[in-house]
């Protein structure tokens, strides 16, 4: 439950080609700063699909400057009873880092309809998937660092 709402995850998946899960210049932003993989989830409430898209860079500096140029967005994942959504459409993106991993988000109808501006629903999806998102990082650097000084203390 994210914001008191809650989603059904519709579908995953990986690649290691960055460029080919996103639209416009975002793939070549990926692609020039070194992205590694991208790992995207497609979430649905109430007729509105939201899909995330984590990229991992070797970096900090790497997924701060893909922020910094991003162009474009993750494009949106279909799955299990979502249909192709935010295709030639208006959608809402968020784009954001954390450490060495940048994410984004499009959220819009399910249906492929156009968000409109007044549409607050496709807005506070993207918003509680890409706070998700940085919880689920925060939350994978902090056992990272857990596990490195674990490893590190010597008796």
């Amino acid at each position: 439950m994210l914001s008191g709402r809650t989603y059904e995850r519709t579908a995953t998946a990986a690649t290691t080609d960055c460029a080919s899960v996103t639209q416009g210049a975002l793939g070549s932003v990926l692609s020039s700063n070194g992205c590694r993989q991208v790992l995207r989830a497609t979430y649905v409430r109430d007729g509105v699909a939201v899909t995330v898209g984590v990229a991992v860079f070797d970096t900090k500096a790497a997924a701060d400057k893909a922020k910094a140029q991003s162009a474009g967005n993750i494009e949106a994942l279909p799955g299990d009873g979502t249909a192709a959504f935010c295709r030639a459409t208006a959608c809402r993106l968020t784009t954001n880092a954390e450490g060495r991993y940048a994410y984004f988000t499009v959220a819009g109808n399910a249906d492929n309809r156009p968000v409109s501006a007044d549409d607050t629903a496709a807005l506070n999806a993207g918003r509680d998937i890409s706070t998700y998102a940085f919880g689920r990082v925060l939350a994978r650097g902090r056992a990272a660092a857990a596990a490195a000084a674990a490893s590190s203390v010597t008796h």
